[in-house]
């Protein structure tokens, strides 16, 4: 999923298909891509389980699937706490060392 979001083309189609479902036709007009390079940017996010596809005749229409997203925002959350407290006690560390630094600076 995150590779499939490294690209930023692909990207804001997922911000497209967040407004709800549209053709490839739509996806890819706010770009000047083919509609053959634009199905290969949704078969990426396809793979990555991030939108779906109906077929129905010649129309292509995609549909965003939000749940990888909300999996990997609750995986992030998890890193986030990890960090939020690494990072506290390297603030105290470092404010601890400034106070020994401005006393023997004084004597």
């Amino acid at each position: 999923m995150f590779h499939a979001l490294a690209d930023p083309t692909r990207r804001a189609m997922v911000r497209q298909l967040a407004s709800g479902q549209q053709t490839v036709t739509e996806l890819a007009r706010p770009y000047e891509m083919s509609l053959a390079a634009a199905s290969k940017h949704l078969k990426v996010l396809e793979g990555a389980g991030l939108m779906t596809r109906i077929v129905q005749g010649r129309s292509h229409r995609c549909s965003l699937d939000p749940r990888p997203l909300a999996q990997a925002l609750a995986w992030l959350r998890s890193y986030s706490d990890f960090w939020d407290e690494r990072l506290d006690v390297l603030d105290e560390l470092l404010s601890t060392r400034a106070a020994r630094k401005d006393l023997n600076e004084r004597d």
